[in-house]
């Protein structure tokens, strides 16, 4: 009897596990079928990541700046590699076995099929040895991919920028999982701040492997997989023939040039010199070059035109006329005596001559310091800090590449917590009253106070990029850019301009570029540098009476303003409105003696 209920119970305990099989499996079949047959593919699909090109840069006139050219990139699938091919595989891609085999590493977690990409821009004779030795070199592979490359006689190094594989601390920080290990990111200029733009959307092609992982071939004959769309297409304002034209007038030396349309902001040429080659990062880039680069004296990778923070010199007496006007200290026709020099407290401050009483017009054309010496007192530091902010100082531009600096616009509490609270003397005036002292300012927000001036108080946001071109759509998107109005009288800005006009085309300073050709406007600066030889500024417009070139010069201790700056800024506006094939007027040189 008891026998019996023994088997009783193991019979009774057989039909209770084999019932419970039966359910479980009844409800993975007809309940969750869906997802174990995903999980399936993970394990038999490989997965082939199809990057896009990036979209290209155009210029104006839709001529190619920046365009991509093939190339190859070796990739490796972790689980199919054998690790007593790392020594060989790593001396023939040139990488340290000890970082391959960490890269190697770092992908863990991923889809065990689907291969990782381990060294672009690889040369052909490498790809042909990877392919003869498939068989041997289990996991390693190579697929094509676009590099950029830069197809004309300039460089355009900080305006376009450049692309590098993306960083792990990058990659940590991304919202969304889009990028990958061994993708490539815009890093600088252009290329960083339109990423989004110019990345496109990955595609992907679905290939049915054994477990071995060799490949069977297309899931579903290709019907699932997901074609990229690549990136869209940019049109900048820049003119290529300009760019060219600056980049060589530029030659060697050490500063940053920057054109704009007046009438819209649009950059029209862009150069920062020291520059370098953006093809050292367009495929593979070597840390020594990377290294070496960072480490220059030159700095090549400082971008002169939005980061330089130098003293304007006589480029600001512009801006100090609009301030006294503004706050009722002069007229346009009231007059100021201006003696050889100014005395304030002990100190005397000197002047290149004697002019008499002079409007402000006229202290503009012959840049006097007297006037303006005696302007930097009256307008006194709260208003100088408030006009100066209204045409763009001590702030940011906004311009579309990343880091812009805002300078260094004094104002009561910076002087303050510099020298103590009201320990500083009015005398710090004096000199800001000619664009010396602790003013510091770049390029980029001089051209855009030039060009305002030039437009009689129209302020435009200087940008790159006007349009958008989205290749996966075929729309073209308008990008808008800030524009605001400086209202202040026009006869304050007719007798600025005019001052501008005179400096060129009366007895002013930079009388030595003008044109038979073209109505030249401008102001020559020096800047005093206690480092070494003074900087060279120039800032002004074309024509005269219809302003379509705004422009900045800085040439880094190249003295006076009218013997580099001037004649650079003028061969360029000449060129510029006589287009391409415009012989320069031979009137435009270099002078021997120097002028502020």
């Amino acid at each position: 009897m008891e026998l019996e209920k023994r088997k009783y119970v193991i019979y009774t305990c057989c039909v209770v596990i084999f019932a419970l099989f039966v359910t479980r499996l009844s409800y993975l079949q007809l309940f969750n079928e869906e997802e174990l047959s995903r999980e399936s593919d993970k394990n038999s699909v490989k997965t082939i990541t199809v990057t896009p090109p990036r979209g290209l840069m155009y210029d104006r006139n839709m001529k190619v700046l920046v365009d991509n050219k093939p190339s190859y990139t070796v990739t490796i699938t972790p689980s199919q590699f054998d690790k007593n091919n790392l020594n060989e595989v790593a001396a023939l891609l040139d990488i340290p076995p000890d970082k391959l085999e960490e890269n190697l590493k770092s992908f863990k977690g991923t889809n065990k099929f689907n291969p990782a990409k381990i060294k672009r821009d690889v040369d052909f004779r490498t790809i042909s040895f990877i392919a003869e030795n498939k068989d041997r070199l289990s996991g390693v592979d190579y697929q094509t991919d676009a590099i950029r490359y830069y197809p004309n006689n300039f460089r355009g190094s900080h305006s376009f920028g450049y692309t590098s594989e993306i960083s792990e601390k990058s990659l940590s920080k991304q919202i969304g999982d889009y990028y990958k290990q061994g993708d490539v990111v815009g890093s600088s200029g252009v290329e960083a701040t339109y990423e989004n733009y110019l990345r496109g959307v990955k595609g992907y092609k679905f290939i049915t492997v054994d477990v071995k992982g060799r490949e069977i071939g297309d899931l579903n004959e290709g019907k699932n997989d997901i074609p990229p769309v690549n990136g869209a297409d940019l049109v900048l304002g820049m003119d290529k023939d300009l760019q060219e034209y600056a980049e060589k007038l530029m030659g060697n030396k050490r500063g940053a040039i920057i054109a704009v349309d007046p009438r819209n902001g649009e950059i029209l040429c862009f150069v920062s010199k020291p520059d370098f080659d953006l093809s050292l990062f367009s495929g593979k880039t070597d840390p020594k070059v990377f290294t070496a680069l960072l480490n220059d004296p030159e700095k090549p990778l400082f971008n002169r035109v939005i980061q330089t923070k130098y003293p304007p010199g006589s480029t600001w007496k512009m801006m100090m006329s609009m301030a006294a006007m503004g706050e009722g200290i002069i007229t346009p026709t009231s007059t100021i005596a201006c003696g050889g020099s100014f005395t304030y407290g002990n100190r005397s401050f000197e002047d290149h001559g004697a002019y008499g009483n002079i409007n402000v017009t006229r202290a503009i054309e012959v840049s006097a310091n007297v006037f303006y010496y005696k302007m930097g007192l009256a307008v006194g530091i709260d208003s100088y800090n408030k006009y100066g902010k209204l045409f763009g100082f001590g702030q940011k531009t906004g311009i579309d590449i990343p880091n812009e600096t805002s300078g260094l616009l004094p104002s009561k509490p910076y002087f303050d917590k510099r020298y103590g609270e009201n320990k500083w003397t009015q005398g710090l005036l004096v000199s800001l009253g000619i664009g010396q002292g602790e003013l510091g300012v770049s390029p980029v927000q001089m051209v855009a106070y030039t060009a305002a001036i030039a437009m009689s108080g129209l302020y435009c946001q200087p940008h790159f990029v006007s349009k958008i071109i989205n290749t996966g759509n075929g729309g073209d998107e308008e990008v808008k850019f800030e524009q605001r109005r400086i209202d202040m009288p026009q006869k304050y800005y007719d007798a600025v301009r005019y001052g501008m006009y005179l400096v060129v085309n009366g007895t002013g300073t930079a009388k030595n570029i003008k044109s038979s050709e073209f109505i030249l406007s401008g102001k020559t600066g020096t800047a005093q540098n206690s480092s070494g030889k003074n900087h060279s500024w120039f800032v002004g417009f074309a024509p005269y009476d219809d302003p379509r070139i705004a422009i900045c010069v800085l040439g880094e201790n190249e003295g006076w303003g009218n013997v580099f700056g001037a004649p650079v800024a003028g061969a360029l506006m000449v060129r510029y409105l006589g287009g391409a094939g415009f012989e320069v007027d031979p009137n435009i040189k270099t002078v021997s003696g120097g002028q502020d």
